[in-house]
């Protein structure tokens, strides 16, 4: 549901966005991210934008994409402005792409997953100077053996020297598919994204996404990760691991239980308060520095 708040008077207006991919409906985890992203951004008069990160249709789930806007809503979140779907965005990535190659910072790879089996870690690099053509190729990056670093409003410092840690990445497939990476820097740029709130997951791709920021000339937002909720074992919560999907009735339990996740006192008061209720109080009371600083939380432990 579009939402148009006052903006505030600053001369840097705060812009985040939440951006689900719809390889299954949204889940415990989902709603911390999302609830993190949102009240970061409400709390001092932001945008909050939604994003469907919808690259990869062969692993979409049939109907997830309405069943997310449906979750949301009934959450109580409204965003600003119109959805924004990736599988949109598909000539304005490859123009891109298309530059990168002329100006030699991408590249054509022809290797194969099996050939690549026997070289574990980093791309070793065997079609980075091979001039191959780009039919029935994927698009490669050439990284340099430098290191980004970066200081994560949660997490702390962060770094990696690219070319060791994470080598020349993809960032087209080679069945034509274009690559997270590339897509979410773009983006982000694109939609004056200032703050990037989202999983722990993600935080070992941020130096690879802030080279590509610096490559292309694309500002550096500022970076939130909020800890990854798994399961006993130690998965991540998500379709592969049956992590059952939002339920509507259960909004206000499950918003309750997202905000004390995240290090918020929700009062007791609150409970069984309607969505928005519970939206406004967390909003006013929205404290990022209370935010676990840790990579995971393990969903058992949370009450």
């Amino acid at each position: 549901m579009p939402h148009q708040p006052a903006r505030a008077p600053t001369a840097d207006p705060y812009v985040g966005r939440f951006a689900p991919t719809p390889s299954g409906y949204l889940h415990f985890g989902s709603l911390v991210a999302a609830l993190a992203s949102f009240l970061d951004a409400r709390a001092v008069n932001g945008r909050w934008l939604l994003r469907m990160e919808d690259l990869d249709p062969p692993r979409e789930m049939p109907g997830a994409q309405t069943a997310i806007l449906d979750a949301l809503q009934a959450y109580g979140f409204e965003w600003d402005g119109t959805l924004v779907r990736q599988s949109e965005q598909h000539d304005r990535y490859q123009a891109v792409i298309d530059t990168l190659l002329a100006d030699g910072h991408a590249y054509a790879c022809t290797c194969s997953r099996k050939q690549l089996e026997a070289y574990p870690g980093v791309y070793p690099g065997f079609c980075r100077d091979a001039g191959k053509s780009v039919e029935q190729a994927a698009i490669r990056v050439r990284v340099p053996a430098r290191e980004f670093s970066f200081t994560d409003r949660v997490q702390g410092p962060f770094s990696q020297q690219l070319a060791r840690d994470a080598g020349d990445f993809v960032i087209r497939r080679r069945d034509g598919l274009y690559a997270y990476q590339l897509a979410v820097v773009l983006d982000d740029g694109w939609q004056g994204v200032t703050d990037v709130v989202r999983g722990a997951d993600l935080l070992d791709s941020t130096p690879r996404q802030l080279f590509l920021q610096q490559l292309l000339g694309l500002p550096q937002p500022r970076y939130l990760h909020v800890p990854l909720i798994v399961q006993p074992d130690g998965h991540k919560l998500g379709k592969s691991y049956r992590s059952p999907p939002l339920q509507a009735h259960e909004a206000p339990p499950s918003l309750l239980r997202a905000l004390r996740a995240l290090g918020q006192r929700p009062p007791a008061e609150l409970t069984g308060a309607p969505p928005r209720e519970i939206l406004a109080w967390a909003i006013a009371h929205w404290d990022a520095g209370a935010i676990p600083r840790s990579p995971t939380l393990a969903e058992a432990h949370l009450s």
